[in-house]
């Protein structure tokens, strides 16, 4: 027998509007029934898990002890730029100036994820 992770929860202040915000990141929409005030908001992801946003009262004080990785289907660079339009800060850079590395980008409540290579990147670069 083994397990199947149904949703990877998310600890937040404001459910519905970090639901939005990684709505927008995935391009995956808001569980049909979601609505502004929910204390617990699903993004339905096209593929695996559900992401799964909950609204609790104490704020995130630490380092996540887990985070998302993203891999977009453009650039590095283009995503990266892209997530800090949508409201991420740029946590740390750990781009290397032959293309390798990644960048570490925290949602608007504090949520570190990093953003991977693309395949285009791979393809484009060593390593």
């Amino acid at each position: 027998m083994v397990s199947v992770v149904q949703n990877v929860a998310i600890d937040c202040s404001d459910a519905y509007e970090l639901a939005r915000f990684w709505s927008e990141v995935t391009g995956c929409p808001l569980h049909p029934d979601a609505g502004r005030g929910d204390r617990e908001v699903p993004v339905m992801l096209s593929e695996g898990p559900l992401l799964y946003f909950n609204q609790v009262p104490e704020p995130k004080t630490v380092k996540n002890r887990i985070h998302l990785c993203l891999r977009p289907t453009t650039s590095r660079e283009e995503e990266v730029g892209r997530l800090l339009k949508l409201g991420a800060t740029l946590v740390t850079d750990r781009r290397q100036p032959d293309g390798t590395g990644w960048a570490v980008l925290a949602d608007p409540e504090g949520n570190e994820f990093c953003v991977l290579r693309s395949e285009s990147d791979h393809a484009a670069t060593p390593s």
